[in-house]
């Protein structure tokens, strides 16, 4: 897996102190790991002080140890395997209170979620989907949760929602041969990325559909096809995506578009409590008495 900082470390090595050398070979080798550390845990792992490690890390072009370690992040998003995302939890976390750092680590990821998500590409985003005639949801793998979720919600919402089943590629096609200007495609997907999910905005795109992409970040796949970028912070819980912050902002779009559609909202679920009623479709949790 050869990348520029790689080839950074290699030029750079003759050049280096000793403890410095110490950390790239570490990096090189294990950057599944260094990738999650702090620099106080990469310094104790290969035997140097916490300061050596962010001179490193300025010695080499960056300007200060959390910049070289994103950039070791978004190396390996997508090309770690199951095994390394287990392997590389197991370091992070430990045996103790998985609990409360499990949780923590997502409630850290929402307040991320907040702090890069562009509320100017959420208005957008919001216009689009609202003026589209029919809207096409897409996510694959572990994002096709979210995309039901986010179906689920908008078949309340809007009159034509059609939720993109990619079990083989001629079903992919097959679903979305009709999307044109008026439509709109969102797709969902966090690495590792979908290629199904690629493929279909891609085609939206090519067809002159809007496309909204949620995603993990600007140098996702999905950006290059798309009108607009949602950006949720998304990270790995052992080998299990944590989806807390997208399925978080995907409820923001929700809200906000029920919000647009106040009257048409209100009216549909006064016909729907009304059937639930009548249908009996949830139970009656009042106390009977006896």
């Amino acid at each position: 897996m050869q990348t520029d900082l790689f080839k950074k470390m290699n030029q750079i090595m003759p050049e280096l102190s000793k403890g410095q050398k110490l950390i790239a070979k570490y990096i090189l080798e294990n950057c599944n790991k260094a990738a999650y550390m702090t620099a106080s845990k990469l310094g104790l792992t290969v035997g140097v002080s916490e300061s050596t490690v962010v001179r490193f890390a300025t010695e080499i072009g960056y300007d200060g140890y959390p910049s070289l370690q994103r950039e070791m992040k978004d190396i390996l998003k997508s090309k770690l395997t199951s095994v390394q995302r287990i392997e590389v939890t197991s370091d992070q976390l430990g045996d103790s209170d998985i609990l409360e750092k499990v949780l923590n680590f997502d409630i850290e990821r929402i307040r991320k979620t907040l702090d890069v998500t562009s509320r100017e590409a959420f208005s957008t985003a919001t216009e689009i989907i609202a003026n589209a005639k029919t809207i096409y949801i897409i996510g694959s793998r572990s994002s096709s949760a979210l995309a039901r979720f986010l179906a689920y919600y908008f078949n309340l919402i809007f009159p034509s929602v059609k939720l993109v089943h990619t079990t083989s590629r001629s079903e992919l096609f097959e679903n979305i041969m009709r999307i044109d200007e008026n439509d709109v495609m969102i797709g969902i997907s966090f690495p590792r990325y979908s290629k199904q999910t690629v493929l279909a905005l891609k085609y939206a795109s090519s067809n002159n559909a809007k496309v909204v992409a949620i995603t993990d970040g600007m140098a996702s796949p999905l950006v290059q096809y798309s009108d607009t970028v949602l950006i949720a912070q998304s990270d790995m819980a052992s080998f299990v995506d944590s989806l807390v912050a997208p399925l978080s902002l995907i409820n923001a779009l929700i809200v906000a578009l029920s919000i647009k559609n106040r009257d048409k909202v209100s009216k549909t679920f006064e016909n729907l409590e009304s059937i639930w009623e009548e249908y009996q479709v949830y139970e009656n949790t009042e106390e009977k008495e006896f």
